[in-house]
């Protein structure tokens, strides 16, 4: 996010309401349909936009224990935007419209800094997620991520400080993937069950494992067990869903997993949560994200990236359309640069959609798995092979998220075609 100086100059800012006006519900881990937590493309807007269209809850990036403890709150008075700057640029930002769905993840690799950290933005969330699976090297060489996963003391002395240490009102939850043999995923979960955790996430791969296909029919007997075990405790997948509809067939596959979390799919299009997920993308969604974007102060850089991965059907504009504004996003060094792509740049009144799709939510139009009829559902995406299990210290090979696959239901995604030498402009 990009800080906001405010001069005598600036319009008077508008009165926002005060946080207490916001109705903070009991967070619901059942029947949910959930955006996942993602480095870079988890930001703001993205989670703005996917509460907009639906997701039941939202889950912020990874943020390290140490990293926000060294940052400034600041709220922004124009926008009400809450921002944990750092030195050079803010950790995290949220909004109070957010909140009732907001979950807090932590990287952590230390119970105190863990609790530090939790208490640090406690009053800008409402529960707690710990990072247990995340395979990346910025995670996993501080012992944090998928290393807890070999060091179940550690995973669960965090997690019991967390709950000891926070309100009740606060839920703890852990997310985690599967471990190579069966019995030993059963047994870690059985022993985070026993540190009081309200919910846990099961990515149905494996350390080792990255674009193959999740192993979703693996989560059936870690539901059973959690159900037989700790009853109260919700399972939610994670893998390969690719939207709001797709996630009976994931239901359907694990026997009955409380709730599914979207990641990719929502990368590719935050508006999968909805029953009709946006297409043509070019003009019912990048101008609009770009206008809140900017008015909720994101950073530029981050922007940029999250609109470079937004793939949609485009029957209105096809292959030399979607190729032009990639183009022109690519070559942009600033929002400035975009003018020709957004049109007018009213962000606020971006920003009003989003607060009315969301308020009308707390009134109890939020969209659950119970929304959704029963029928046929889309198939996943074709079979990948997967790996043969490896230990879970297998040196791991680092993969660009650009060969990360989708179903052309989810992505649209077409072959190349070269760029036009004359740009379109396109409607906003």
């Amino acid at each position: 996010m990009d800080r906001r100086s405010v001069s005598p100059s600036d319009r008077p800012a508008k009165r926002l309401k005060p946080e207490t006006d916001i109705a903070v519900p009991t967070i619901q881990y059942r029947n949910a349909v959930i955006l996942a937590p993602m480095v870079r493309s988890g930001s703001l807007p993205t989670r703005l936009t996917a509460l907009k269209h639906g997701a039941s809850l939202v889950w912020s990036p990874e943020i390290v224990d140490k990293a926000i403890l060294h940052t400034e709150r600041n709220v922004d008075p124009k926008t009400g935007v809450v921002s944990y700057d750092g030195k050079t640029k803010a950790v995290f930002s949220t909004h109070p419209i957010e909140k009732p769905y907001l979950i807090y993840q932590i990287g952590s690799a230390d119970p105190t800094l863990a609790v530090q950290a939790a208490k640090t933005v406690m009053q800008d969330v409402s529960a707690f997620d710990l990072n247990c699976g995340c395979p990346k090297p910025f995670s996993t060489h501080a012992g944090m991520g998928a290393a807890l996963l070999t060091n179940p003391d550690l995973l669960c002395s965090i997690l019991k400080a967390l709950r000891e240490a926070l309100p009740p009102e606060y839920p703890v939850t852990a997310k985690i993937r599967l471990l190579p043999d069966q019995t030993e995923t059963l047994n870690l979960v059985s022993r985070i069950l026993e540190t009081g955790v309200s919910a846990i996430t099961v990515h149905c791969r494996t350390r080792a494992m990255r674009r193959e296909k999740a192993l979703i029919e693996r989560l059936k007997e870690i539901v059973e067990f959690v159900e037989r075990t700790r009853p109260e405790v919700a399972v939610i997948e994670n893998g390969d869903c690719l939207s709001v509809e797709d996630s009976l067939r994931v239901k359907r596959i694990t026997a009955g997993a409380h709730s599914v979390m979207i990641a990719t799919a929502a990368e590719s299009n935050p508006s999968c949560f909805s029953k009709t997920p946006l297409v043509d993308v070019e003009t019912t969604l990048i101008p609009s994200y770009i206008r809140l974007a900017r008015y909720v102060g994101n950073a530029w850089a981050n922007t940029k990236f999250c609109v470079s991965q937004f793939q949609s059907p485009s029957p209105s504009h096809g292959k030399v359309g979607r190729k032009q504004l990639k183009a022109l996003i690519s070559s942009a060094k600033s929002y400035d640069d975009l003018t020709e792509v957004v049109g007018d740049w009213n962000g606020e009144e971006d920003f009003a959609h989003v607060t009315s799709a969301i308020e009308t939510r707390t009134a109890g139009d939020s969209q659950t798995t119970d929304d959704i009829d029963v029928g046929p559902t889309r198939t996943p995406p074709e079979p990948r092979p997967n790996p043969v299990p490896e230990a879970l210290k297998t040196p791991l090979s680092p993969v660009s998220m650009k060969l990360l696959t989708l179903s052309s239901i989810a992505s649209g995604r077409d072959s190349a075609t070269p760029t036009p030498s004359r740009p379109v402009k396109l409607a906003a």
